[in-house]
């Protein structure tokens, strides 16, 4: 199955949460905002979002400043 991650095509053998994608692109623990078919996605939910073929997911990195 296909979604688009960050505007671009991304391939999965299989439906994942948001959680198992953030492992599998190394991501967990890091802090980011995730946008999933247009709607913010709370951390929270991260383990309870499953992703389906076409769904569209914007993953934006935190940084911070001073």
């Amino acid at each position: 199955m296909q979604i688009q991650l960050n505007g671009e095509a991304y391939d999965l053998e299989r439906p994942v949460t948001l959680a198992e994608l953030l492992e599998r692109l190394e991501l967990a623990g890091k802090r980011l905002a995730i946008e999933h078919n247009l709607d913010i996605v709370p951390r929270s939910q991260y383990a309870e979002t499953t992703l389906q073929a076409g769904d569209r997911v914007e993953i934006v990195h935190a940084i911070g400043g001073g």
